[in-house]
């Protein structure tokens, strides 16, 4: 019996599947998975000016909740203690 990924009831959502994977705390986590996620529950990207260098606010004008990341660089992995911390601060608001 195979299972059929797209029916409807037994799919997760993108945001869910998301969601889940940053429960994991995975090692390979990206900075793109991050920002995709964050844009997924209300955040919005804001350069921090030409002096930011690789912080990287992201703002979500509801509740006026911040996030800051560190871009990672050169590549797009993300470190474990700042993976750590985005599932920390997710999990305090409720938001993961």
């Amino acid at each position: 019996m195979s299972l059929n990924i797209s029916d409807k009831g037994d799919t997760m959502s993108q945001l869910e599947k998301a969601k889940a994977r940053l429960r994991l705390s995975p090692l390979d986590y990206t900075y793109s998975e991050a920002r995709s996620l964050l844009r997924k529950i209300g955040y919005a990207e804001y350069n921090k000016g030409k002096t930011s260098g690789s912080r990287v606010k992201f703002y979500r004008a509801r509740d006026n909740s911040i996030v800051l990341l560190h871009k990672p660089h050169p590549g797009d992995q993300m470190s474990p203690g700042a993976i750590d911390s985005l599932k920390n601060m997710l999990e305090r608001s409720g938001d993961l």
